[in-house]
């Protein structure tokens, strides 16, 4: 059985996504190789971020908030990550706010059965398959959670497309997905998320997940 942990609460501020006022926030997105880049930067956009494609690891250093985007395999992540490892984990400890998606919430884990790479270690515990004949889980399913990153989602169906998820040996879970038995789909540590849905894919909830995101980065900075 997974335990969900309680929400980490968000803070009030002012919407700055009105027409006619520039985005405050900038998002910078990880360009490491793999990933729908023009979908998630197109998602943040609308949702009143000032995205940044960084194809420079090192830049990331002084980044106000990351996004590691979420297609393609553990290892082919983990090879463009690995040379900046160290300052990668060091922003995510600082409390740089991070939204890792998919394969971008897997290599925050410490290893994968889809690869032989260690991955970025942020968070305790192995990505293991799926394990159901229905392989992969592809199309729209229910995330079960009460983080307040779901606040005026009004459906709880997302996009999914992975053959893998986190397993974490730590109270991390936010929240589950009932894919022929429950399995970790969102989690959370210090100011990090990672999701293994695509909210970039996931229509008018994922862009209100997306602008809550935003939202809490307004509130940060």
């Amino acid at each position: 059985m997974v335990t969900i942990r309680r929400s980490v609460k968000y803070f009030e501020s002012t919407d700055s996504y009105r027409i006619g006022q520039r985005p405050r926030v900038k998002v910078s997105i990880a360009d490491y190789g793999v990933g729908n880049l023009h979908s998630i930067r197109k998602a943040l956009k609308l949702a009143g971020a000032r995205p940044v494609v960084e194809s420079n690891m090192r830049n990331l250093l002084d980044a106000d908030a990351i996004v590691l985007p979420g297609v393609g395999a553990f290892d082919s992540a983990m090879r463009g990550l690995e040379p900046y490892r160290d300052i990668i984990l060091d922003r995510l400890e600082a409390g740089t706010p991070c939204l890792g998606i998919c394969v971008g919430a897997q290599v925050l884990f410490e290893g994968s059965e889809e690869g032989v790479l260690p991955g970025l270690g942020f968070m305790k515990g192995k990505v293991i398959k799926l394990g159901t004949d229905r392989v992969p889980h592809m199309g729209w399913n229910e995330v079960c959670t009460d983080d307040l990153s779901f606040a005026g989602v009004t459906s709880p169906y997302f996009y999914f497309a992975h053959s893998y998820y986190g397993c974490p040996t730590e109270d991390i879970v936010v929240g589950t997905t009932d894919h022929h038995g429950g399995i970790p789909s969102m989690f959370r540590k210090k100011n990090v998320l990672g999701v293994q849905f695509h909210p970039e894919k996931s229509g008018s909830s994922g862009a209100v997940f997306l602008r809550n995101f935003v939202k809490y980065l307004e509130a940060k900075l």
